[in-house]
This record gives structure tokens, C-alpha cells and sequence, in this order.
């Protein structure tokens, strides 16, 4: 397999330096095998990207902002837990919020942006089970939050 860096290059990312919680909470919690990723927000270098799925954004844009917080996820692995992504055995669960109108129903496809970055990153071990809903808003108006639960 490529090696999970590289790959991450071609989607055009670099892992960024991890983002400093917000409030009283730690980025990573390990338990065994596992780790907890707090939950996520859609921020790059340029600051929160916000919007409203069914509003200011559309499915496209919303799985953009998907995929920038699985690159969040990865950067708080290696740099929060100390774990090299060629060591991750499986993504487990995917928790994605998308903050989106009463009428927006495509928050899967949103969630698919994660899924997919991680996937094509790290191959058969980003398969993983998900669940995707609306929520009316996210801490500082991101426009998705993404949680995990990884093994390694």
C-alpha cells in the first residue's frame, strides 16, 4: 500500500498542525486499542469554513468541508496520540453533524467527503460504519463536525 502521507498529497493536503480545543475537552482519549477523536470542525489554514447545508452551501461544498475535517482527524492522530497513520489496523465509526436546514435531507453525501478522503488514504483500513445527521448549528458556525473512533 502507498504509503498513507503520500496519498494524502494527492488529495492536495499536508497535515495540518492540530487545532487546539475550544472548550474543557481533550483532542484524542485512548482506551486499549482504541481511539476517540473529539469531534472535528470543517477548518483549514483559512480559518473555520461555515455554512449551512440547504442554505449558504450545497452538497459539493458540504463534502468539501467533510473532507477538511477528516484531514483534521488524521493530523490529531499522529500529532495528539503520537500515532503514525501507516499504524492505524481500521477507521471504526464515523460521527458526522452537518449543520443544514429542517429540509436539507443529503447529509449523507455530505459525510461521504470524509468517508471518502479516508478511504482513498488509507485503503481498505478507512472503511468503516457512520452515521450522518442534521443538526440547526455547530461551535463557531462550522458547517460540519466529524468525531471518530479509530483502532490501532
Amino acid at each position: 500500500m502507498t504509503d498513507p502521507i503520500q496519498k494524502l498529497r494527492e488529495y492536495g493536503y499536508e497535515l495540518p498542525s492540530p487545532s487546539v480545543p475550544a472548550a474543557n475537552y481533550v483532542p484524542v482519549t485512548r482506551t486499549g486499542n482504541l481511539l476517540f477523536v473529539s469531534g472535528q470542525i470543517s477548518s483549514d489554514a483559512n480559518g473555520v469554513v461555515q455554512g449551512r447545508l440547504g442554505d449558504t452551501m450545497n452538497v459539493v461544498q458540504g463534502g468539501n468541508a467533510a473532507e477538511l475535517c477528516a484531514v483534521n482527524i488524521l493530523a490529531h492522530i499522529v500529532s495528539s496520540a503520537g500515532v503514525p497513520l501507516h499504524e492505524i489496523k481500521r477507521v471504526v465509526k464515523l460521527t458526522c453533524l452537518v449543520a443544514s436546514t429542517p429540509d436539507f435531507t443529503e447529509q449523507h453525501l455530505v459525510a461521504n467527503g470524509a468517508s471518502n478522503l479516508l478511504v482513498g488514504v488509507l485503503g481498505d483500513k478507512g472503511k468503516h460504519a457512520r452515521a450522518a445527521f442534521g443538526v440547526t448549528s455547530l461551535p463557531l458556525g462550522a458547517a460540519v463536525e466529524i468525531e471518530a473512533v479509530v483502532e490501532i
